[in-house]
């Protein structure tokens, strides 16, 4: 309990700023088309019940998750949980790839010098570069070697997001052991190999996933991303595109919302399994 307070506090205060936030956007709409002088009380209801507010209120995206989380079947197109399952798919798959590569990667630069001084600057390079730029090309080549569908090229943006986090972790956790430590395995005549095994994977483990928890997020975002520019009408990010389209600023919070809640839950199941594995490998009582 003691731990939640301060969790409640910061959510109470954002959600009050949100109120505050709500009635001053949407307060300029009421001042409009009202015919005379309205008071205080009057002005924050209507701006707390507007169909198409500059801000949604708290109450309305809650209503409006409500409607298309509980109240709608999962496999309607209108089901947030539906979009939501087609973007934690392409996720999931992208944030598999892209903590695969960036192991590989890190393992090399670690072990290689060339690798070192020609991967890491074109790694650094490439996260300067828009994703919304990158995603409409992805799916154009994607298409030109006969891959259809939006699935693959989202994953493949998601990995892009995903693959540096993990990379500059993962370098540091596997240049973490010092040279006591080093020269201790040196004694034991212990081969690169098996430095590699009991030494130096063994203590890139807390530093992976501090980087894994960032590359979920990271790889949710990337395939939001991808949904929008590139035509898709499946997923959390093409509700909020076919939101902004239709003018219903309710629906892109309602999604956003979402996103936010699944990627608080991806980011919580990966704090579960770290927990788990390093206690079981004695990191943590």
């Amino acid at each position: 309990m003691r731990n939640l307070f301060p969790i409640l506090t910061v959510l109470a205060a954002i959600v009050g700023l949100w109120y505050l936030g709500a009635v001053w956007m949407n307060s300029a709409w009421t001042l409009d088309r009202a015919e005379g002088p309205l008071s205080f009380t009057e002005v924050v209801r209507d701006t707390m019940s507007q169909d198409r507010p500059r801000l949604p209120a708290p109450h309305q995206v809650a209503a409006e998750l409500y409607d298309t989380v509980i109240d709608k079947k999962v496999t309607s197109k209108r089901s947030l949980v539906y979009h939501g399952w087609i973007t934690l798919r392409s996720t999931l798959t992208g944030f598999a790839l892209g903590t695969l590569i960036g192991i590989l990667m890190a393992v090399g630069i670690v072990y290689s010098r060339t690798a070192n001084m020609s991967l890491m600057p074109w790694a650094i390079i490439s996260q300067t570069v828009p994703i919304v730029a990158l995603a409409p090309m992805i799916i154009v080549l994607m298409a030109a070697i006969g891959v259809e569908g939006r699935a693959v090229p989202k994953a493949i943006i998601s990995a892009y997001l995903c693959y540096f986090p993990v990379l500059v972790g993962m370098v540091k956790g596997l240049r973490a052991p010092d040279r006591a430590q080093l020269d201790l395995m040196d004694t034991y005549s212990a081969n690169g190999w098996q430095t590699f095994w009991k030494l130096r994977l063994p203590s890139s483990v807390p530093y992976l996933f501090t980087s894994l928890k960032i590359g979920i997020a990271a790889a949710l975002v990337g395939t939001i991303v991808g949904e929008l520019p590139t035509g898709a009408v499946q997923g959390l990010g093409a509700r909020i595109l076919i939101g902004d389209q239709f003018g219903q600023p309710i629906m892109i919070w309602a999604a956003l919302s979402a996103a936010a809640v699944l990627a608080g839950i991806l980011v919580t199941v990966v704090a579960a399994v770290q927990t788990g594995l390093m206690r079981r490998m004695g990191f943590a009582q």
